[in-house]
């Protein structure tokens, strides 16, 4: 029975995850950059100004705009940044770096046009909450809640494995093989740490998002800085690299296998996209609950998320890998990342910068990705589900650290990419009203 079901999902998974919606998560970014002109360019100054300047927090909501971005950049900045661009690189060569930065310009503008759509369709649940995100866009503004549901039912399952056990166990696995711990350990205490933030609901995961995100994101980011900055004399050279693979493929070197322009663009962009989740639906569901005074000027956040995500961390893992040698050593994933800072950074501070982001990444993401599940379940069952949903959360935490966990991360890589499929529906049939919003919001100054 097992055998069967990784081969059907396998079979599946080279379709959600192949050229087909490759093809239709860029294409959507595309058109939607067109149409609205470029705002990710044209706008950038003002993405600034309202994330890192005036912090407004008018209008209605249950968390700051901060606190919303934060929280999606819990569940985006995870272990994938560190393990999935090292997969990609081994996988597409260095020009796979180029694609993700492409994926993650255009991603920017679909992470816009999905936040401010369900900013315009959120509502508030029986306990007070705001909800949003595709599944109220498709209930309530193109009057398709069957396809609403499949969308809450895909994100309910699909986070107990992509936010929840793969999260785990990757944060098990990496304290055992660092530090000795055991995993039965780490499972209890993170199982026991998530319950204290995610049991205070919405408020709190903000709370200790707006916190956690920018500590953990400085950390990686100032050793990668450093890396870049002691092999400052090869950066040129890396840059170059990565930008002539993108168009011509790389040569078999090393331990590497070689790579072909197709393999470098499909790695690329299929990793860009899965770390930003530009498409998939997954950041409105936490955006829809900040306070804000226009659906707009909440998805200015949006692209500044996509920005930190793909076009910074990615990058810095990436551009390391490089510059340091190892990227074709032979190695793979959280090895080689590891490799990439032991080696760049003196003394022992490479190997701890890792193990601290990976677990930081790995927590974030669990307590960011437990209100995606919740918002899900609560669309499908009502508020009575959310405490339950939680406590679940915490006992799958457990099972994921101390667990083998490959079929499950296959099917619910799978269930992730589907999400995509009605949320890209209701993001395409609600383009009018992006466009009215947008030219509402500028015309008026803000």
């Amino acid at each position: 029975m097992t055998d069967a079901i990784a081969q059907w999902n396998t079979w599946l998974n080279g379709y959600v995850w192949g050229p087909p919606m490759i093809g239709l998560l860029v294409g959507t970014g595309i058109v939607i950059t067109v149409l609205t002109g470029g705002i990710q360019f044209r706008r950038l100054e003002t993405v600034f100004i309202e994330v890192l300047g005036r912090h407004r927090s008018r209008g209605d909501g249950t968390v700051t705009p901060f606190q919303a971005v934060a929280t999606a950049l819990a569940s985006t900045v995870g272990t994938g940044n560190i393990v999935g661009v090292a997969t990609a690189v081994v996988l597409g060569g260095p020009g796979a770096i180029f694609w993700l930065w492409v994926s993650g310009l255009f991603g920017m503008c679909t992470k816009f046009a999905e936040i401010v759509i369900a900013l315009h369709y959120r509502e508030r649940d029986a306990s007070g909450i705001f909800r949003g995100g595709a599944m109220y866009v498709l209930r309530n503004g193109l009057g398709l809640p069957w396809l609403g549901g499949l969308f809450a039912l895909l994100t309910a399952v699909a986070a107990f494995g992509i936010g929840n056990m793969v999260q785990a166990n990757s944060l098990a696995d990496s304290l055992n093989a660092s530090l000795g711990v055991a995993p039965e350990t780490t499972g209890l205490a993170l199982a026991a740490v998530t319950g204290l933030v995610i049991l205070g609901g919405v408020r709190r995961i903000g709370e200790v998002a707006q916190v956690l995100v920018p500590v953990m994101t400085v950390v990686y980011l100032a050793g990668g800085a450093t890396i870049l900055l002691l092999h400052l004399s090869a950066l040129p050279a890396a840059v170059g690299l990565v930008i002539s693979s993108a168009f011509t493929g790389a040569a078999a070197t090393g331990g590497f296998a070689g790579s072909t322009v197709a393999m470098a663009l499909r790695h690329g962009i299929a990793r860009g996209l899965f770390s930003n989740e530009a498409g998939l639906g997954s950041a409105p569901m936490v955006h829809a609950a900040a306070t804000t005074d226009h659906p707009v000027r909440q998805g200015l956040y949006g692209i500044f998320e996509v920005l930190v995500d793909t076009l910074l961390v990615c990058s810095v893992t990436g551009l390391a890998l490089i510059v340091t040698g190892v990227w074709n050593s032979g190695v793979n994933g959280a090895v080689l990342s590891s490799d990439a800072f032991r080696q760049g950074l003196p003394g022992e501070w490479g190997g701890l910068i890792v193990t601290i982001s990976v677990v930081l990444f790995g927590f974030s993401t669990v307590i960011g990705w437990s209100y995606y599940g919740e918002t899900a379940i609560v669309y499908l069952a009502g508020t009575r589900a959310a405490i339950p949903y939680r406590i679940a959360w915490l006992v799958f935490i457990y099972l994921g650290a101390t667990g083998s966990l490959q079929l499950i991360w296959s099917v619910a890589d799978t269930l992730n990419g589907l999400m995509a499929i009605p949320n890209l529906i209701g993001v395409l049939f609600s383009i009018p009203l992006l466009l009215r919003l947008q030219r509402e919001f500028f015309d008026t100054g803000g």
